[in-house]
């Protein structure tokens, strides 16, 4: 056996250029790239001597001669074996020459150029280099940067050197944090600060400040203090505590304040936002909403072969509400938002409506429809500005050839005029012409229309004033808040916050975020956990293998392993099990149906069928047309070419089973003494006599070479229930298309299966119902299905 040395500390150390930002891959959190070289020297540093006890090392070892095991030990310690082990965790000690701070890293890969190290952007605020926008803080916050009163300190990108230590940390047990604003609500941070480590830090440093980043909003925090090591700490395998307490009391005093009204604004509250929760097809939801705020609701059923119809409306119509809906499913697990939905209306009306095809691709494989109402929250403060918008969400189902009222007024120039009426040009209302010069001078005067969108304004309306037309598109305001909003949202480029996607407009940005943004939460169809659907080692989302296989990169990773198939037990990989499964499916359509023991007691086919569904059919076994247990009584090695032997055989069979019965107390034969009593056809004591007998057996022995008609000969048993449990089988489920011109389908019928299926799934699983259910779901096709 190989007893491992205590291993030494692991001491490497070096000095590197710093890559400029545009040379460095994507980073998050604390992570670095090293050169390949740096790995090299790191394994040659981590050499650790194993000493090989497995075999003495001497022919005249004795452990009871002291001399022999002096030289024994001797001979140990020359015959070594050295090995390569790094710890893990591996970090390191970053130091920066120019200002000597110290940060703590972790790796991300060993890609970087030749003496070159490439840092993410929080370590390069936390060290001072340069002052560029960080990853993590996508407010724009420097992290950790030298300011004074010149301004942030900068290190020249050429010159900028940086020293790498690795250091080993310990696990950490304990962190305390320090909001650096006041009114953080551990509800808002909680989940997301112990997603944001885990996905993006492995070491935390004392001194250092977190920007945790929730959609516009960044929560961010002062690390101070540290468990068990003060300086720094490893976050990998571990569980951490957290203490949070405020800067200074005058902050706690602030923050209690703020979380105090913020309970009053609470969802269901007079002054908050509505709950929201279910809602159903053809109701109409009143609520109110918060400017800024969301208002989530579900629906669950709908009519898929119908359109669906959201319409929005805001009571006043000086208010500005959005509505936002995404389909809920496996490709889409976030509720809508401003930067993430599927559809959306944000335009500057106050009526929004949005009508879905059945036939929309973003429908198919959907569980529910998640539908969200935004207070749009107004960059200018005013007093209006928090008070909740009260709205009207109505949900309903339309056709193809249904139609619905528009959501603008009917302009006047459609209104017909009267015969003593015309148009004012300026206006155009309809006015009595004998009016006409007087209501001209008033309304020129007065009155101007916009060439444009043809509406009219009084010239002396804050309205009039304030109507904008944008020059990019169709859209128009009375209001500089609405133009605010629309250029926002429309025309100012936006950033996704989780790969850095440089998208045209929030539309743009919310489309990425729902298509291809490696952060997209998905829920795995093989690892069924909620994931983004691209990590750090899967594959492009625009690679030929993705796009083909219509997975996504996470799915198309993660599918690589393995499983063996519970039909056919062969290793398949799980991405290609269901065109594997599809494989199985046409073998078994395209299986003959089995043929059945022509004796109405016996629950044997005549041919035999394989574990795995095989149907061996072969010719016929002998001239009765059953199986090879119930001919076995009645063969006979003489030649018999016109079947008058066999014949005899048969009516000896049967007056036996007539006059004497089987003997066997579960017998259930109606051609057998015993049998016919257990079914009540004959009493106790009563007895058939052999003129009887001949006259029931007649008709069976005139159609014997008639394969269609039964023979009823004594079984076993277990073979006797077999043929019952089988009937039973057969008679679930109806005979496909029995509910044709009713208007709706029952789930299972015309599901069933034949009778000839369910006896030989029974023959097969030894008449077990449960498994033998199984097996003709993976076997067997079903009556529908041979219909076809």
């Amino acid at each position: 056996m190989n007893t491992n040395l205590d291993r030494p500390s692991l001491k490497w150390s070096t000095q590197l250029d710093v890559l400029p930002p545009e040379s460095t891959p994507p980073l998050r959190g604390d992570k670095i790239t090293l050169p390949p070289s740096a790995l090299e020297q790191l394994l040659s540093a981590a050499m650790v001597t194993v000493a090989n006890t497995a075999q003495p090392q001497t022919s005249t070892f004795d452990p009871y001669n002291p001399y022999s095991f002096a030289a024994e030990r001797q001979a140990r310690e020359q015959l070594v074996e050295r090995q390569q082990q790094l710890p893990h965790p591996l970090t390191f000690r970053l130091v920066n020459p120019e200002n000597g701070r110290i940060v703590f890293a972790g790796i991300r890969e060993f890609s970087a150029g030749d003496n070159a190290v490439g840092l993410s952007s929080f370590l390069r605020q936390s060290l001072g280099f340069g002052g560029e926008k960080s990853l993590d803080n996508i407010n724009g916050t420097s992290t950790g940067a030298e300011v004074n009163g010149s301004g942030i300190h900068e290190v020249t990108e050429a010159l900028a050197k940086l020293t790498v230590h690795v250091q080993e940390l310990p696990k950490g047990t304990y962190v305390k944090l320090r909001p650096l604003e006041a009114g953080y609500d551990p509800e808002d941070w909680k989940a997301l600060l112990e997603q944001y480590l885990r996905d993006n830090y492995t070491t935390l440093t004392n001194g250092e400040v977190l920007n945790i980043p929730a959609g516009k909003e960044t929560f961010r925090f002062l690390v101070d203090g540290l468990k068990p090591n003060e300086e720094a700490i490893t976050l990998v395998d571990t569980d951490l505590e957290v203490d949070i307490e405020p800067l200074n009391e005058e902050q706690a005093r602030e923050t209690l304040k703020r979380l105090v009204e913020k309970s009053k604004r609470a969802p269901g509250t007079s002054d908050g936002s509505s709950a929201g929760g279910k809602i159903f097809i053809d109701t109409n939801e009143t609520g109110q909403v918060r400017p800024g705020d969301y208002v989530d609701y579900t629906i669950g059923q709908w009519d898929r072969t119908q359109n669906i119809e959201f319409e929005l409306t805001a009571f006043d119509p000086e208010n500005d509400i959005d509505l936002f809906i995404t389909p809920h499913g496996p490709k889409h697990r976030s509720r809508p938002r401003e930067t993430e939905h599927v559809f959306g209306d944000f335009s500057n009306k106050a009526f929004k409506r949005i009508k879905l095809r059945h036939t929309n691709s973003e429908l198919d494989n959907a569980e529910a429809l998640w539908v969200s109402v935004r207070g749009y929250e107004d960059q200018v403060e005013d007093a209006q500005a928090h008070v909740p918008i009260q709205y009207n969400l109505r949900v309903s189902l339309t056709d193809e050839t249904s139609t619905t009222a528009t959501a603008h007024t009917t302009m006047t120039d459609d209104i017909p005029l009267g015969p003593d009426e015309e148009r004012c040009t300026n206006c155009n209302q309809a006015v009595p012409k004998r009016t006409m010069f007087l209501h001209q001078n008033f309304c020129l005067r007065n009155n101007i229309l916009c060439p444009h969108c043809q509406n009219v304004f009084q010239k002396s309306s804050p309205e009039w004033k304030n109507h904008w037309h944008c020059p990019h598109d169709n859209s128009y305001g009375n209001n500089p808040s609405s133009r605010t909003k629309h250029d926002t949202l429309t025309h100012a480029p936006a950033i996704c916050s989780f790969c850095d996607y440089n998208a045209a407009n929030t539309p743009d940005l919310a489309h990425h975020r729902t298509t291809t943004c490696p952060g997209k939460l998905i829920l795995c169809q093989f690892c069924h956990l909620q994931v983004p659907q691209q990590g750090p080692d899967d594959p492009s989302a625009d690679s030929a293998e993705v796009i083909l296989s219509g997975l996504t990169p996470h799915e198309l990773s993660d599918g690589a392993r393995t499983t063996e198939c519970h039909i056919c037990a062969k290793i398949v990989r799980l991405r290609d099990m269901t065109t594997h499964l599809k494989h199985h499916d046409l073998q078994r359509l395209s299986r003959q149906k089995p043929r059945v023991c022509r004796n109405v007691n016996c629950g044997r086919t005549l041919d035999g069928i394989g574990k795995g569904g095989e149907v061996r059919v072969q010719g016929s076994r002998n001239d009765l047309g059953v199986c090879d247990v119930c001919f076995g009584p009645l063969y006979v090695s003489m030649y018999d070419p016109d079947g008058k032997a066999l014949k005899r055989r048969v009516e000896r069979k049967y007056l036996t089973q007539l006059l004497t019965g089987c003997g066997q107390p579960w017998c259930r034969n109606e051609f057998c003494k015993i049998g016919r009593k257990n079914l009540g056809l004959l009493q106790e004591g009563q007895a058939i006599t052999s003129k009887e007998a001949l006259s029931m057996i007649k008709p069976t022995l005139d159609n014997l070479k008639d394969m269609r008609a039964p023979v009823h000969f004594c079984t076993d048993e277990a073979n006797q229930k077999r043929r019952t449990l089988a009937e039973m089988m057969a008679a679930e489920g109806g005979e496909p298309g029995s509910l044709k011109g009713k208007g709706r389908e029952k789930e299972g019928f015309g599901s069933g299966y034949d009778f000839e299926w369910c006896v030989a799934a029974l023959e097969v699983e030894g008449g077990d119902l449960d498994k033998g259910r199984g097996w003709l779901k993976d076997y067997a096709p079903t009556r529908a299905e041979t219909a076809r």
